[in-house]
């Protein structure tokens, strides 16, 4: 009995010496989980941001309007001309007033100073530039609603829609990029963000200060909010915008004629004077002196105003 005791206390410190299985002592600490679980959160909301920048990744030729950290949004109502394009314009528009301003006073100084107005050439061109930028927006806006209706019409939801327009503009496009696919793009990736369809449409919408899109954010913002048809909603929208564009065109067809002839009336007395110049230079001589020029700058001004008068007659808006 006693041995038995003996050799049952010497065994206890050999079992006390055996190594302690880690898994049993291991304590798994509740901060790390709840750290990695946030990691796994944060991780998945950082795609919409990649995407969001590789959307505004090719716009240009405009101011951007920033929107949180990394992103920025293109502002439709101001185009920004690049170096190399305000350059250009400068110097083309200069040497055409110089050429001018010598044609009808024959006189390098007076014609250095007309020159200087093509400084402010630059300034109607970039508005030139985004008459027609907007222009090509509208249009593009069109297609994307008859996309957009389709998509909702086959029965998808209105994320889907938004990402099978962008798909289908990418096709219609020749070089599968322009405005309202970055556009769309970014509204796909601020819907995996969290943000509600009418918020990041109403913010294109205010953007672009187009009056289609203006409406149709509004009506699509009341709609989802009241529960309204939104399949109905996109199809008159896409109908009414595309009526409008057909009237837009047919105008444009029937002002085109007179749009030619006009430009012709105003090139006419240029190439006249530089006619007689050429042919009977002595015939012309007097209207480079005294009362002369007073004569000239009178008729460069009439026809200035004949300019003006000719692009509001012809600017016919729907």
């Amino acid at each position: 009995m006693n041995r038995g005791r003996k050799d049952k206390i010497e065994l206890r410190p050999e079992e006390h010496r055996q190594p302690i299985p880690q898994t049993e002592t291991r304590s798994r600490s509740p901060g790390k989980t709840a750290h990695n679980k946030v990691n796994k959160r944060s991780y998945s909301r950082i795609r919409p941001r990649i995407s969001i920048r590789a959307a505004t990744r090719g716009s240009s030729n405009g101011p951007s309007v920033r929107e949180g950290a990394g992103r920025q949004l293109q502002d439709y109502t101001v185009y920004r001309l690049s170096a190399g394009q305000r350059l250009g314009c400068i110097m083309l528009s200069g040497l055409v007033f110089y050429g001018v301003g010598f044609l009808f006073y024959h006189h390098w100084v007076i014609a250095g100073m007309a020159s200087l107005v093509g400084l402010l050439v630059p300034r109607y061109y970039s508005r030139f530039l985004l008459e027609r930028r907007k222009a090509a927006l509208s249009m593009q806006f069109k297609q994307a609603l008859y996309s957009l209706s389709s998509s909702l019409a086959a029965g998808k939801s209105v994320e889907n829609g938004f990402r099978e327009a962008v798909a289908d503009m990418k096709l219609l496009s020749p070089d599968g990029d322009h405005d309202l696919i970055r556009e769309f793009s970014i509204i796909s990736a601020k819907m995996e963000y969290g943000q509600p369809v009418e918020e990041a449409l109403q913010d294109f919408a205010r953007r672009s200060e187009l009056e289609d899109i203006v409406n149709f954010s509004d009506v699509f913002a009341t709609c989802k909010r009241t529960g309204g048809d939104l399949v109905e909603v996109v199809r008159r929208s896409s109908a009414v915008i595309g009526e409008k564009m057909d009237i837009q065109q047919e105008i444009s067809v029937m002002v085109a004629q007179k749009r030619f002839e006009a430009r012709v009336m105003f090139a006419t007395p240029f190439l006249f004077v530089l006619f007689m110049n050429i042919s009977a230079a002595d015939y012309m001589t007097p209207l480079y002196s005294g009362t002369g020029r007073l004569i000239s700058t009178g008729c460069l001004l009439l026809l200035g105003c004949c300019l003006l008068w000719i692009n509001k007659i012809m600017k016919i808006n729907v």
